[in-house]
């Protein structure tokens, strides 16, 4: 049995698995959890995967190669390039091969060490030399001491990866192999199979779309040095064109200032006040198919703004305020057939009667409305919890989950009321 030229299974039919003619990649690291393994190649099996393994150096102290190569039906690939167990012993460039044949490289269990590898480009070994070559999506699931986990340093590279686009399946907390009770446990394989669905059986589904999309805050100057703004991060936004574009959508991304490093394979439109926000999304919204209006635009700016700094006198102030442009209200007046408009708001009270309201009157198709008092929902954080209102009278809640979560569980509903409307994609306006 050899590798050279990967011939894949034809493609799957209706009604297959759910990971039907699927090849995932498996990394397997040097950490106690390397056991678990072994039962997720079986269950990646089970839902029609096809699976080849990559065992490191410092996995084989923790399990066999025999293993795997029985319950993957394939040869298992060693840490360097010329070692092979179980007749995978052609001359083909391993990394190469393997990166190009790879519908997901799932890491698991990923180490601190692996994690730095990825991070800074180191290319070492056959693993880290697969992950520098693949480009389809990379899944890692991290698994470690607690101390390691928090460690400075492994966040840092963790934050990097996720803003490369790589995605992460979070340790959970519970007994450790070190005897000690805390975060650092491989997350449970079903959670992780499910990670792995999600990616793979979603890939492709919003090919053809052009999907525009608005995120952080805008800031409306009082003057050089002042401004008026909000406590978005963009984090809802940029996850929202992330996972638009791990989908196969066309992506743009308009946002306002924010820390956040944009999304590998997105087309960035930077901007800063509101009518900079409102401008872009007019000259991008003929050519979109869809509008996520994640952005948290600021409702009112100062009606003059000083070109030089103001000086405090010690006497009382009076700051008048404009309103700024409606964004979604000026996007409603030129949505063309087959658009589709989501937005999203923000409230402290009567979620569902303000949420409602704005969709309506916006001529929105669904908006996805939290509670910002609620633990969990508010601005600058890592999850969320929204509601999702539809125009044809459709709802639902979901549970507080990561920001990248709640992402596809929207664009799943953009994909339920394109099939509902039985409408296709619309061309592009030509101006």
């Amino acid at each position: 049995m050899t590798e050279t030229g990967m011939n894949r299974r034809d493609a799957p039919s209706a009604g297959e698995l759910p990971l039907a003619g699927k090849r995932v990649v498996l990394g397997v690291t040097g950490s106690i959890a390397a056991y678990k393994a072994a039962d997720l190649v079986r269950r990646l099996r089970e839902q029609g995967a096809e699976v080849r393994i990559i065992l490191s150096r410092h996995a084989l102290a923790f399990v066999g190669p025999l293993t795997f190569q029985t319950l993957s039906g394939h040869g298992v690939f060693l840490d360097r390039e010329e070692e092979a167990i179980g007749g995978e012993d052609d001359a083909a460039i391993r990394h190469i091969a393997l990166a190009r044949e790879a519908d997901l490289l799932l890491i698991a269990p990923a180490t601190a060490n692996l994690l730095g590898k990825l991070a800074h480009g180191i290319a070492d070994d056959l693993l880290s030399s697969t992950a520098l070559a693949v480009t389809c999506p990379i899944l890692v699931a991290p698994a470690m001491n607690t101390v390691m986990w928090q460690h400075p340093a492994v966040q840092s590279n963790l934050s990097l990866l996720q803003s490369r686009g790589v995605l992460v399946a979070a340790p959970e907390e519970g007994p450790l192999a070190c005897g000690v009770e805390g975060v650092g446990r491989l997350a449970d394989l079903s959670a992780i199979l499910q990670r792995v669905v999600d990616c793979l059986a979603r890939r492709h589904d919003l090919a053809g779309e052009r999907v525009l999309v608005t995120a952080g805050p805008t800031r409306e100057f009082l003057d050089p040095v002042r401004y008026l703004s909000n406590r978005s991060s963009g984090r809802m936004g940029f996850a929202l064109a992330e996972a638009a574009r791990e989908r196969g959508a066309q992506v743009v991304l308009i946002s306002g200032p924010t820390t956040l490093t944009p999304p590998a394979g997105v087309t960035y439109l930077p901007v800063i006040t509101a009518e900079e926000m409102r401008d872009a999304v007019h000259r991008q919204f003929p050519s979109a198919t869809v509008l996520v209006m994640a952005a948290a635009v600021a409702d009112y700016r100062p009606a003059v703004s000083s070109s030089s700094k103001l000086k405090k006198t010690g006497q009382p102030f009076s700051l008048p305020l404009e309103p700024t442009p409606d964004v979604l209200e000026g996007v409603g007046a030129i949505k063309r057939d087959g658009q589709i408009v989501v937005g999203f708001t923000a409230e402290t009270q009567d979620l569902e009667a303000q949420a409602r309201d704005k969709l309506t009157r916006k001529r929105m198709d669904l908006v996805a409305a939290n509670d910002i008092t609620e633990a969990g929902a508010g601005f600058d954080g890592e999850t969320n919890r929204v509601l999702f209102l539809t125009a044809d009278g459709e709802r639902e809640w979901t549970p507080c989950e990561p920001k990248r979560v709640v992402a596809h569980r929207l664009l799943d509903w953009v994909l339920r009321i394109r099939m509902r409307r039985g409408k296709g994609i619309p061309a592009p306006s030509v101006p």
